[in-house]
């Protein structure tokens, strides 16, 4: 069986084996995803990957109520003393997400109840023998843009809410022949 081939480096490998498209649950879990992979915008994943301890030290593992309660005064003590993405907006992003994620909590139960409605509770599986037939965005991540960017959240176009659905296996987008696609795990 042959893997996807995206994963270049071992910690690029270990979150393919062990995190990518795997299905979660966990509100903190959907929230650091939801973080990282606005962070990622305009850049690569791995890049991310590789700051994702400092992200968890600065934005306390990404507890919802803590990030909410960020003041800006906290916001600029993590650009500058941890090793995240400096961009300003990205890190207001992850204040401004957690206070929008925590009415959604009040409103749909949990986020996760909220985002996975979106696929009817079952992750979509598909059956790519490519990574080349994987689209960078759907009709779908089109969709949930759109409703998060209603809802009030901020870095999550179309392309990293496809990202987002992959990363916490809303879609599962290894190829076919991987060991680590649904079918074959």
């Amino acid at each position: 069986m042959s893997e996807c081939s995206w994963p270049t480096s071992d910690l690029m490998k270990l979150y393919h084996e062990n995190e990518w498209s795997r299905i979660s649950k966990d509100d903190q879990h959907i929230f650091e995803m939801l973080s990282l992979e606005g962070a990622q915008a305009g850049l690569s994943w791995e890049t991310v990957i590789q700051k994702r301890d400092a992200y968890q030290q600065a934005f306390r593992q990404f507890d919802i109520e803590q990030c909410a309660q960020l003041t800006d005064e906290n916001l600029e003590e993590i650009r500058v003393t941890y090793n995240v993405i400096k961009h300003r907006g990205k890190i207001k992003s992850v204040r401004n997400n957690a206070i929008v994620a925590q009415r959604v909590q009040q409103e749909h139960g949990s986020l996760a109840e909220f985002f996975w409605s979106y696929v009817d509770n079952k992750p979509i599986i598909n059956e790519w023998k490519a990574e080349s037939e994987m689209p960078a965005e759907t009709e779908l991540s089109i969709k949930l843009s759109k409703d998060l960017k209603k809802l009030g959240f901020n870095f999550v176009g179309p392309k990293i809410v496809y990202s987002f659905m992959q990363s916490i296996g809303m879609i599962d987008d290894h190829i076919i022949t991987c060991p680590y696609h649904t079918y074959n795990r």
